[in-house]
C-alpha cells in the first residue's frame, strides 16, 4: 500500500462521511431528504422542521402528533398591489401570519432575526374584506409576504418555510447600520426568484 494510495482514500472516505453529514434529514425519522422536501411547522417551538415524504403524509391531515405540526403547504400566489399601509405596519420588508387562535403577526427580519408584533385584528379584517383572496391563507404556515423598499411593488401569499428563508438571508446578508451593500441586492434577487405553484 502507498501512502499517496491510503491518502486518497482517507480523504475520499472523508469527504464522503462530511457529505452525508451534511445532507439534510428529516427531523422526525432521520431518514434523508431530497433538496426539494416538505416542512412541517412546530406551533409550540415556532419553527419549521424538514419532513421526509412518509412522516409528510402522516401530518397531511393536521391529525398526528396531538396538533403539535402543521403542514406547510407548498402553494405561492403573487398578488396585485395590497394597502398594507393600513395596519400600521412602518416597514417596507414584512409577512403578516394569521393564528389559529384569530390574532394576526407582523414580521420583519432584522440582523437580529425576526422582530415581531400585533396587528390590529380590525384593521386585517378590513384587509381581507378589500382583498378576499387573503382569507384563503392557512393559519400559522401561511403568509402575505411584502416588500415595498426602494420602491419595489411584491406581494405575494408564501408558506411561511419561504418567510424564513428571507429572515435568514437578510440575517446573513447584513453588515453594519445600514445593511450594507449586499443585503437589498440578495433580497431583491430573493424576490425574483419565486415563482408561483399553486
Amino acid at each position: 500500500m502507498t501512502t499517496q494510495g491510503a491518502l486518497a482514500r482517507l480523504i475520499r472516505s472523508s469527504a464522503r462521511r462530511t457529505a452525508s453529514a451534511e445532507a439534510e434529514r428529516c427531523d422526525l425519522c432521520a431518514a434523508p431528504v431530497p433538496d426539494e422536501h416538505a416542512h412541517l411547522y412546530d406551533l409550540s417551538e415556532e419553527q419549521v422542521a424538514c419532513a421526509c415524504g412518509a412522516c409528510s403524509v402522516l401530518f397531511a391531515d393536521g391529525s398526528a402528533g396531538d396538533g403539535r405540526y402543521r403542514l406547510v403547504p407548498r402553494r405561492r400566489i403573487r398578488l396585485p398591489k395590497v394597502d398594507t399601509e393600513v395596519l400600521g405596519v412602518p416597514v417596507g420588508l414584512v409577512f403578516f401570519v394569521p393564528r389559529a387562535d384569530g390574532t394576526v403577526t407582523a414580521e420583519g427580519p432584522s440582523p437580529a432575526g425576526a422582530m415581531r408584533w400585533e396587528v390590529d385584528a380590525t384593521a386585517w379584517r378590513r384587509l381581507v374584506a378589500a382583498r378576499p383572496e387573503l382569507a384563503s391563507l392557512q393559519p400559522d404556515v401561511e403568509a402575505l409576504l411584502v416588500n415595498t423598499v426602494h420602491g419595489l411593488d411584491h406581494h405575494w401569499i408564501v408558506p411561511v418555510d419561504d418567510c424564513f428563508r428571507m429572515v435568514a438571508l437578510v440575517r446573513r446578508e447584513w453588515r453594519g447600520l445600514s445593511g450594507g451593500g449586499r443585503v437589498w441586492p440578495a433580497v431583491e434577487r430573493f424576490f425574483a426568484d419565486l415563482t408561483e405553484r399553486p
